[in-house]
């Protein structure tokens, strides 16, 4: 992406919450935050519990995410907002600063609320301790990295897809916000239509690769990058996407010109908006990539907070590579330095 890009606002979309059904959710997740202030957030029984509260979320919020989950949309995004936040601390510009969960108890349980109508909260131990719910803001020393923790132009990407096993849905609810910085979509469902079969056939060849996250390859230069996959797989007329545009290398120059018109294409179609306190994201990362424009942190506690989960559709194809309640074990080993 460009630092002009341009996209549709989501926010007409967007599925608000009454004040009415705010204080509503806010009971129940404050109800739950009391009961297992303490435990940590694998806890099954805790887990257990945010998902029969759930049911607080209103009918409206419910039938949303259940279409969303079984059929999708083109767009592969899905905005609710006017969710509770609570009494918040600084924005964290540290990793050391950032809170427990029962610190932002509301927010954190009203967004696994939210993920388990989609599926099954996840998290990975190779990145940020395997949290169950990661803070997403911007850490002072950090601000150039293509990662959560940086404040430049976050180029469009699946998240993790180099992994074996990469979230199905991720979700992003803002705590404070940034006038500059605009989180944008890109669906496969409305991109499609604007590439032509060669460019199709050629992104569903297995002539890609996808470097790893540095998080997940240890303290060392060693660069670690997926077997050569395909961008785009399965059927045909709706086909899953994986792509990293800073990160996915081409092996071919078919693969590359593919891939150029497919950046081009998703270009022309991007959805987005500037998140808001109580705007909650929710992206399908098999059908759509995600992105956000470049800001400027003040380190000042009132900088731009998101809170970030991961969801699997269901546990039991990973449950031999869960370790600690829901973090899936660590995929890599690092690779000692040379001499």
């Amino acid at each position: 992406m460009s630092k002009d890009f341009s996209y549709t606002d989501l926010r007409p979309a967007g599925i608000p919450l009454t004040g009415a059904q705010t204080r509503h959710l806010a009971g129940a997740a404050l109800r739950i935050a009391r009961a297992y202030d303490g435990r940590s957030l694998h806890d099954d029984e805790l887990l257990h519990e945010v998902e029969l509260a759930a049911v607080a979320l209103p009918a409206t919020v419910r039938r949303a995410l259940i279409s969303f989950r079984d059929k999708g949309n083109p767009a592969g995004c899905l905005l609710l907002t006017g969710l509770p936040l609570g009494q918040l601390p600084a924005t964290p510009s540290q990793v050391a600063d950032e809170p427990e969960w029962a610190r932002v108890g509301v927010p954190t349980l009203v967004q696994l609320m939210v993920m388990s109508v989609l599926g099954r909260a996840i998290s990975y131990s190779d990145e940020k301790n395997g949290r169950l719910i990661q803070d997403v803001s911007p850490k002072a020393g950090e601000e150039t990295r293509q990662e959560n923790s940086g404040s430049v132009l976050l180029e469009l990407h699946t998240e993790d897809g180099f992994h074996p096993n990469p979230p199905h849905f991720l979700s992003l609810i803002c705590l404070r916000g940034d006038p500059a910085a605009a989180t944008v979509t890109a669906g496969i469902g409305d991109i499609l239509p604007l590439l032509d079969e060669a460019t199709v056939t050629a992104l569903h060849r297995p002539e890609y690769a996808i470097r790893y996250s540095s998080s997940f390859v240890g303290d060392t230069r060693t660069q670690v990058t997926t077997d050569p996959m395909p961008v785009l797989s399965g059927s045909g007329g709706c086909p899953n996407l994986c792509v990293d545009f800073h990160a996915t290398v081409a092996r071919t120059p078919r693969a590359q010109e593919a891939l150029d018109h497919l950046n081009e294409a998703m270009l022309r179609s991007l959805k987005g908006t500037t998140l808001l306190p109580g705007d909650l994201v929710v992206v399908d990362n098999r059908r759509a990539v995600h992105g956000r424009s470049a800001f400027a942190p003040r380190y000042d506690g009132r900088d731009r907070w998101l809170r970030r989960c991961f969801a699997l559709a269901d546990l039991r194809p990973v449950a031999g590579h869960l370790g600690r309640g829901r973090s899936h074990k660590p995929i890599t080993v690092a690779v000692p330095a040379a001499g």
